[in-house]
């Protein structure tokens, strides 16, 4: 039986268009092959002729060059940990977003370790990072210092460049990215206290986490400022959830008699998201009944019903100022990071009060 020639012919190698080197694009521009690597690596002063030379071999060419191979070469893997947890949260995938565009252009790449709320696996996570030899770490989620000893964090900022986002720890304190959480509970209470509230409740989030504490203590002052009762039984602890958040409010209602309330202020938006469904559900209305104040001012927030009044802080922005942090360590620069201000974002979920009280 003869064989179909039908068949598609397999096309050879040298039919395809072939890779240009770093040696050609040196010949092309008319430089050397170690100009063409300070173009590329960014590192050192290229005199503007040349430099517009080799750019413009590299773009008729489409020219990639080969990370790996130049790893080797500098004895680096180009590769920066980062540590988190919860991929699906906006506000942790918001900060991933802002250290991926931070790196882009740069010849690292995120290499993204998964915690989880297992100090263990915490543990364990950030060693498969540091065991592929990344050239950095970004330890995202406050929640890991909870399961990482401090001192092994200051010992490990000592081997390689460290960032710390949502925490402070002693002895690396410039290295760490913070927002003053403290302020922001302040201010949204404050504001809820100007609209005429008296009796605010607060869900926090997951205690000891130290962004969790400090909001909660900003909740706190703010009422002692104006004068107010700080009222244990209207203070529910959270987890930065939606579910938790919808289970607060069961709570606060169950003895809302005894302790009444007329606006809500939640530890994050997340759980702010599940509060405003459980109040639906309860045919509460928001702002009429109960005012209700977020915290992060996450994407979407604008889109809720009512649009949703919070906390900004501008998390975006974080990841990128973590990814450059990083970045310059690895680059032997010295680096001094200041907690990040907040900002009261005024929507419609918050009315003046009219003596309603659940």
């Amino acid at each position: 039986m003869s064989k179909s020639n039908d068949a598609m012919p397999i096309q050879k190698s040298k039919d395809r268009k072939q890779a240009v080197t770093m040696t050609e694009i040196a010949r092309l521009a008319g430089v050397s092959q170690s100009t063409v690597s300070r173009v590329l690596n960014g590192s050192t002063h290229v005199i503007p002729e040349k430099k517009a030379a080799v750019l413009q071999i590299i773009e008729r060419f489409n020219y990639r060059p080969n990370i790996a191979a130049q790893g080797l070469v500098s004895g680096k893997t180009l590769q920066i940990g980062v540590l988190t947890r919860h991929l699906g949260s906006p506000y942790f995938s918001e900060i991933l977003r802002g250290i991926a565009v931070a790196m882009d252009g740069s010849n690292y790449h995120p290499v993204i370790g998964l915690g989880s709320e297992s100090p263990r696996e915490d543990r364990s996570a950030l060693e498969l990072l540091l065991s592929r030899g990344v050239d950095g770490i970004i330890l995202q989620a406050p929640q890991h210092v909870q399961g990482i000893d401090g001192d092994y964090l200051c010992d490990l900022a000592e081997a390689i460049p460290l960032i710390v986002i949502g925490a402070c720890i002693p002895g690396i304190e410039n290295q760490c990215l913070r927002v003053k959480n403290f302020e922001g509970g302040y201010l949204a209470t404050s504001y809820l206290i100007e609209n005429g509230h008296i009796a605010i409740a607060h869900i926090t989030g997951k205690m000891p986490i130290e962004d969790a504490v400090q909001r909660r203590a900003g909740y706190c002052q703010a009422l002692i400022d104006h004068g107010l009762e700080v009222v244990p039984e209207l203070i529910i602890e959270g987890n930065f959830s939606e579910s938790i958040g919808a289970e607060a409010v069961e709570t606060l209602l169950a003895h809302s008699a005894r302790y009444p309330f007329s606006a809500i202020f939640v530890a994050n938006d997340q759980a702010a998201v599940g509060v405003r469904l459980a109040l639906f559900y309860k045919g509460i209305a928001v702002p009429e009944q109960v005012s209700l104040v977020g915290f992060d001012d996450l994407p979407g927030t604008q889109y809720m019903i009512p649009p949703l009044t919070t906390i900004r802080q501008p998390v975006f922005q974080m990841g990128m100022m973590a990814s450059q942090a990083v970045l310059a360590l690895a680059a032997g620069e010295e680096i001094h990071l200041d907690e990040i201000p907040l900002e009261l974002i005024t929507r419609q979920s918050v009315a003046f009060r009219k003596n309603i009280h659940l």
